[in-house]
């Protein structure tokens, strides 16, 4: 699905390290499915910067969220009690440590309207259950992506270089389930978490001029290598 991330300037390069703690999720790159909503983030932040804003459209790819082993994720569909457990638990982080150990949390937002409540909440001034029954229910989205392992799961709209790597992927995903015995959703993963999957994303290394084979060598070689430290651990 197309997200969008709102800021005061143009990002090419994603580093968690420049990322806030103290946030609903916890510290991450934050997207959204509202293209209003990331429109707004990134007016106000320009206009708190100096800049006009921009925002960033990216393609989540929702196997990450859903079915990768390797993935830990956590989903709020709505506002509810866990959410709001979750968001205070964060909140209260201010240390530089991740407060949680997921990789991926989806769930709505807290504005600044829900943020003041929270803020009552926290300082004993409302009891849970007043801050529920008051809440104000309205589309809200955001994805936070808390780890590098999570940023996989994020790229720019598809161009050239991006529909080779697409094509590259679906041949040596097939070739891993049939020659593996792996199910899909294994080869995917397999294929996504490799070595040579980040280095086929990284345009600089211009993998993505060789051929699947040449790719699916790489991460058979990957793959080996790994069975043969687990078969030497056995012994």
């Amino acid at each position: 699905m197309k997200v969008y991330h709102g800021s005061y300037m143009e990002i090419d390069v994603i580093d968690l390290s420049f990322c806030d703690v103290g946030k609903d999720f916890g510290q991450g790159f934050y997207v959204t499915k509202l293209l209003k909503q990331a429109e707004f983030w990134a007016q106000k932040k320009g206009k708190f910067y100096g800049t006009s804003g921009f925002v960033t459209e990216y393609d989540f790819d929702e196997f990450f969220l859903r079915n990768s082993k390797r993935i830990k994720a956590l989903r709020f569909e709505d506002y509810n009690q866990e959410w709001l457990e979750f968001v205070v638990f964060n909140r209260k982080n201010k240390s530089e440590q991740q407060a949680h150990d997921y990789d991926i949390v989806e769930g709505p937002v807290a504005d600044d309207k829900i943020a003041t409540e929270i803020d009552k909440y926290i300082d004993g001034l409302i009891t849970k259950e007043q801050f529920l029954s008051d809440l104000t229910f309205y589309p809200s989205h955001q994805i936070c992506c808390c780890t590098m392992q999570s940023l996989q799961a994020l790229s720019q709209p598809k161009g050239k270089i991006d529909i080779a790597i697409y094509d590259i992927g679906d041949k040596v995903v097939q070739s891993l389930m049939t020659d593996w015995g792996l199910d899909e959703m294994e080869a995917t993963d397999r294929y996504y978490t490799s070595s040579t999957y980040t280095q086929l994303a990284d345009e600089s290394t211009q993998f993505y001029l060789k051929s699947w084979q040449e790719i699916y060598r790489l991460i058979k070689q990957e793959l080996e290598s790994v069975y043969q430290v687990m078969e030497q651990g056995k012994e």
